[in-house]
């Protein structure tokens, strides 16, 4: 177990499983769960704990109502606080919901945890990032977005699926904004390093692709709000990479500088995840199609963030 404090702002489904993930594996000796509503942190964080005995971990969870100061001197804050998706609802209609829910919570949390990675959770992601990222006033690595991992392991299911195969014999990558536009590579996609089209034919991965494009919103559909288990678990891994520095390259929302000629935006693309945060960003070589793609997500996701920017509230 690392000598360190993590901190989860939002006790709700994704907070809850992203906290109990962090606790199972034992990646800090505190965990904080914050919440503004009375009791709800509290009850999870010591749900939590009273099954440690039982899961057999260490790991000290508690929970506070809108206490920031509990919060002090964290060295990793996970912001999922926010209005969820409903029925009906794209990323780009949170915008206005949550862009003053994340910049409170940031605010907050750079009072008491200067220093703190930030890994932004709520939606809509890119654009959440960059508002955490404007609110918090810090090196660009020390704020990052959980997105692509997410949609990559959706990716992987159904191709799983497909294929009838172990998830865990296939290796994804995917670029863009976490929504409609995100842009899978089947090129790139490969089960136990054999190219994924000597197992599928185009169509069925063109289907594969887009049914990973509306992932989101299927689940929303089915439950009635967004989903919870693999976000959750998503976050906690990326938690993890930090933590033990393992610089696992992963898909994540990170701040844009000329990279795949994308300049001032959150935008997904795969990075080398380590102790200092995002430790380098890694650019792959895209085909025509893949460029037009890429290009376009980058469009769509700065159209949204023009609407943060166009609150006015920086």
């Amino acid at each position: 177990m690392k000598d360190l404090k993590i901190s989860i702002i939002g006790a709700g489904n994704v907070g809850a499983t992203a906290a109990t993930a962090i606790a199972q594996k034992e990646l800090c000796n505190q965990l904080v769960l914050l919440d503004v509503r009375n009791g709800i942190a509290e009850g999870k964080a010591l749900d939590m704990w009273q099954s440690a005995p039982l899961a057999l971990y260490d790991t000290r969870s508690i929970g506070v109502t809108d206490d920031f100061s509990a919060t002090a001197n964290s060295q990793i804050v996970v912001i999922t606080s926010g209005m969820p998706r409903k029925p009906g609802m794209n990323r780009e209609d949170l915008v206005s919901q949550n862009a003053r829910i994340v910049q409170h919570v940031t605010r907050n949390v750079m009072t008491y945890s200067p220093d703190a990675i930030i890994l932004v959770v709520s939606n809509p992601l890119d654009v959440m990032a960059y508002c955490a990222y404007l609110t918090a006033q810090c090196p660009p690595r020390k704020v990052l977005g959980m997105a692509g991992l997410l949609d990559t392991a959706r990716y992987r299911a159904f191709i799983a699926d497909a294929i009838n195969c172990s998830v865990k014999d296939i290796q994804a990558v995917s670029l863009g904004g976490h929504g409609d536009t995100m842009v899978p590579l089947p090129r790139y996609t490969t089960v136990s390093g054999v190219p994924l089209r000597q197992f599928l034919d185009d169509d069925t991965i063109h289907k594969i692709c887009e049914r990973t494009r509306y992932g989101g919103g299927e689940l929303v559909n089915l439950m009635g709000t967004s989903a919870w288990v693999a976000p959750g678990i998503a976050t906690a891994r990326m938690v993890e990479s930090i933590v033990l520095d393992q610089r696992r390259i992963m898909p994540a929302s990170v701040y844009m500088n000329g990279e795949y000629g994308i300049k001032d935006i959150f935008f997904g693309v795969p990075a080398k995840i380590g102790r200092n945060g995002v430790e380098e960003i890694l650019e792959i070589e895209l085909n025509d199609e893949e460029r037009a793609m890429v290009d376009q997500s980058a469009i769509s996701v700065k159209e949204t963030t023009d609407i943060l920017l166009n609150m006015n509230i920086f």
